[in-house]
């Protein structure tokens, strides 16, 4: 795969906001800012250096000035390389409200383009109405369907875990 290149967007937060693929040393600003969320579940430390070595050109981080301020980490499936599933958005709370999740998707799904994914798959669970929001807008404003449909129940996670909803954007 081919990197994610850089990209700047215009926005009115504090400084402007560079798009790029992640690196290893990213990894514990990731996890902190899915740990300062407190919606996201918060994978190991481990996870997040992983998920930016291995799957670094299919997830992106905004960076603004030295910072890490917001991080989509995705994959493309292996058993339908037209489909990025994105694991995880977040944006740290300074950064709310400007549009970079939304930004960060489309910078995404753009560079994907050119590999053939024409499709996004993510689950959300139904309490997530920020999440449900951030993705019905995505598929609006990419002109685009967007389905739902039940995924994996309370009873398929060992801790109590509440339903995930899989929504997939684009082709169907």
């Amino acid at each position: 795969m081919t990197p994610v290149t850089n990209s700047t967007t215009p926005n009115s937060g504090p400084a402007a906001v560079t798009f790029r693929a992640p690196t290893v040393n990213d990894a514990p600003r990731l996890w902190q800012i899915a740990r300062d969320s407190r919606v996201l579940d918060l994978n190991s430390s481990y996870s997040y250096l992983l998920w930016c070595r291995d799957f670094r050109d299919s997830s992106v981080v905004a960076a603004h000035g030295d910072n890490i301020g917001g991080f989509v980490t995705g994959f493309v499936r292996p058993q339908d390389p037209r489909t990025v599933f994105v694991w995880q958005v977040a944006v740290d709370e300074n950064l709310r409200g400007h549009g970079i999740a939304a930004s960060m998707l489309n910078h995404l799904l753009d560079h994907l383009a050119h590999q053939g994914v024409t499709r996004l798959e993510t689950t959300i669970s139904p309490g997530n109405t920020a999440s449900q929001a951030l993705f019905t807008s995505l598929a609006r404003t990419r002109y685009t369907s967007i389905a739902r449909q039940r995924l994996f129940d309370p009873s398929h996670f060992p801790d109590q875990h509440e339903s995930e909803e899989l929504y997939t954007i684009g082709d169907h």
